[in-house]
């Protein structure tokens, strides 16, 4: 890795030498190949302690310079989440409605009567990460397919992580307010919070910034500043379960949101039941929209608390609470680039965050 790849060094108001090891451990990251660069934010509701970013938007690309964009990936999940649960607070959805009450074309499904506290809450039965886009490379054929597919369990009685159910839940939102899911986030999340940079789809204008992602086989080109996951670019890139872009700053504001600085999205009754466990005694520790801390295997290691939350992104994202503590941690990369292989990211994620202030 060349200096000239590493970015400023800011200074840490916490301990410097935890400060040097994050950095490092970033460092060592793109030395060893598992992503071109990295950004991250660690700090309280006043603010930031530790940021900085290190490394290229590409490879061969330019220097990060923190006003780079973000594929979030699957982090899109909880910020839509928070749109639902803003339209719950409003009496304009409840946690009971069904699939089938809101959307016409699902009501023959077997998805009919599942509910959106199901769907947030990843305990719907339905499948994984299912790669539609394969077989149905239209949005209609897409949704179509969504429909038919088979559960892998009851509903309410496994957690099966899934991004169809939060395509469904991207679809209700627009249909029980009549507006698109991108004016919904901007609505619910970006206007009150002051982001200039969250958002699905980002311009032309804008791509510049974009860090690259996959070079992608079904697309035959390296792909920046679009979204990476397939099945949501069938969809037109706007969807519930992946698509949102967004720079560190932005994350850092919705960190300290929740962690109750500023402008709030959600009553704080709302957010305490959103991010409680509601899975316990299942297979997994899930909230609506978010994960919770597992005990064994949680993607933040042991530094977090029982009480945390948050949710990583296949991308190489991350955004982690600890409402107890009152500190959040933000972790940006893209260790899809240039491919999706596993390089040791997950034991470089966890080690990051376990670096004691």
């Amino acid at each position: 890795m060349t200096a000239g790849a590493r970015g400023p060094v800011l200074p840490a108001v916490g301990s410097d030498a935890a400060a040097a090891r994050r950095r490092r451990l970033v460092e060592q990251g793109r030395e060893r190949g598992q992503f071109s660069g990295g950004a991250w934010s660690l700090g309280t509701a006043e603010g930031p302690e530790d940021r900085g970013w290190s490394g290229t938007r590409a490879l061969d690309g330019a220097l990060l310079d923190g006003t780079d964009l973000w594929d979030l990936a699957s982090v899109t999940k909880s910020l839509v989440g928070l749109v639902v649960m803003a339209l719950v607070e409003r009496g304009i959805l409840s946690l009971d409605d069904t699939v089938g009450h809101h959307l016409a074309r699902y009501r023959d499904s077997p998805h009919a009567p599942l509910t959106v506290a199901q769907l947030l809450a990843h305990t719907s039965g339905l499948p994984g990460g299912v790669p539609l886009y394969r077989d149905h490379p239209t949005r209609e054929a897409l949704l179509g397919a969504l429909g038919t597919l088979p559960r892998t369990a009851a509903p309410g009685t496994r957690v099966e992580y899934s991004s169809q159910g939060f395509m469904l839940l991207g679809l209700i939102a627009e249909q029980a307010t009549g507006h698109g899911l991108d004016r919904l986030v901007y609505d619910f999340v970006s206007a009150p919070l002051g982001l200039t940079d969250t958002r699905f789809t980002p311009g032309p204008g804008d791509r510049f910034r974009a860090v690259a992602t996959e070079d992608c086989p079904w697309r035959g080109r390296t792909v920046v500043g679009e979204v990476h996951d397939e099945n949501a670019v069938v969809l037109g890139g706007v969807a519930g379960h992946a698509g949102l872009f967004s720079t560190l700053a932005d994350m850092e504001r919705i960190a300290r949101s929740l962690l109750g600085d500023g402008p709030r999205l959600l009553a704080p009754d709302t957010l305490v039941a959103m991010t409680a466990p509601r899975t316990d005694g299942l297979n997994l520790r899930r909230a609506l929209a978010w994960q919770g801390k597992d005990p064994v295997d949680s993607p933040v290691g042991t530094a977090f608390g029982p009480a945390s939350y948050g949710h990583t992104g296949f991308t190489g994202t991350s955004l982690w609470i600890d409402p107890e503590a009152g500190r959040y941690a933000v972790l940006l990369t893209n260790r899809v680039h240039p491919t999706r292989e596993e390089r040791g990211f997950a034991a470089l994620r966890r080690a990051f965050h376990e670096v004691g202030g």
